[in-house]
């Protein structure tokens, strides 16, 4: 099942062989195992690519709530046998983990000086995916976005924005600014897949911002550079801004006043055994967080 998982995920069979930790024959073969036992084909396959068929997309769906079934089993013994989890596997998007959790991770070392973390940091979908699928056990997310019903959420804070500009920018004098002052500008975003992107865009109700699509930022410190150097205009989120991401750039950042903010969430498996410990770990990543500036 771990194997249909990652072909449906990947799409390859190199790729799905590497997330399982397996050579590809053996990948190969177990599948074709599975599918002379089942009767059926999960997947199409030819020299150059892989196509899932209908029933093996739905056969994938059904493996990954078996999985995260048994992952909590596991879980649920050991937390009977044991003083609590041993290991965690934490899942984190890029806007959020490296500004919380270079000061959280000696707060949860101290805190569980047993437990060894594992960090992955992926985006919102293939965490959410990993999360379902028993891959992960937490996730370190930012909502609005569609969650799995099986998925539980824990709010840890909500997060604002800011307009970066070049100092020579006609805003660059504003302390503050409306939706209104944003209105047909063009903003530098991160590329499609980030939901930083999605949320940046409808942050300001009744005000449709526009994505300047000429440039599509990997990452905030790209975004951060392409402002300094005067090719356009960005929202950042403060938690990256109080962590120190725009320290030592030559930019102006101006408060977004009325914007809706970003809601940082915890997120695990509702049938998870941990619910404690993940509760625990969300108010030292709180605790953690970099006083506003």
């Amino acid at each position: 099942m771990r194997f249909l998982v990652a072909l449906a995920d990947t799409e390859n069979f190199s790729r799905a062989a590497e997330v399982c930790n397996v050579t590809q024959s053996t990948l190969s073969t177990g599948l074709k195992e599975m599918e002379a036992r089942l009767g059926v084909k999960v997947a199409e396959r030819s020299t150059h690519s892989v196509l899932m068929t209908s029933i093996g997309t739905t056969l994938a769906e059904r493996a990954r709530e078996i999985l995260a079934k048994v992952t909590d089993f596991e879980a649920a013994a050991q937390a009977e046998t044991s003083a609590g989890m041993t290991q965690l596997r934490l899942g984190v998007i890029p806007t959020v983990g490296p500004f919380l959790l270079p000061r959280a991770l000696p707060r949860l070392r101290a805190a569980w000086p047993e437990m060894q973390i594992y960090l992955r940091e992926e985006l919102t979908e293939s965490l959410l995916a990993g999360l379902t699928d028993g891959r992960l056990d937490l996730i370190l997310i930012a909502l609005p976005h569609d969650l799995p019903p099986q998925v539980k959420t824990m709010l840890l804070f909500e997060d604002d924005y800011s307009l970066a500009t070049p100092r020579a920018h006609p805003l660059a004098n504003l302390s503050r600014v409306e939706g209104s002052d944003l209105a047909g500008r063009r903003l530098l975003l991160l590329e499609r897949g980030h939901c930083l992107q999605k949320h940046a865009l409808s942050s300001v109700p009744g005000v449709t911002l526009e994505e300047d699509t000429s440039f599509a930022a990997t990452s905030l410190p790209t975004l951060v550079s392409m402002v300094e150097e005067g090719i356009g205009v960005t929202l950042l989120p403060n938690l990256a801004i109080d962590a120190g991401l725009t320290a030592g750039h030559d930019l102006h950042l101006s408060q977004l006043e009325g914007a809706t903010p970003r809601r940082i969430v915890l997120a695990w498996r509702q049938s998870s055994a941990q619910t404690d410990i993940f509760r625990k770990f969300g108010e030292i990543l709180l605790q953690s967080r970099a006083p506003s500036a």
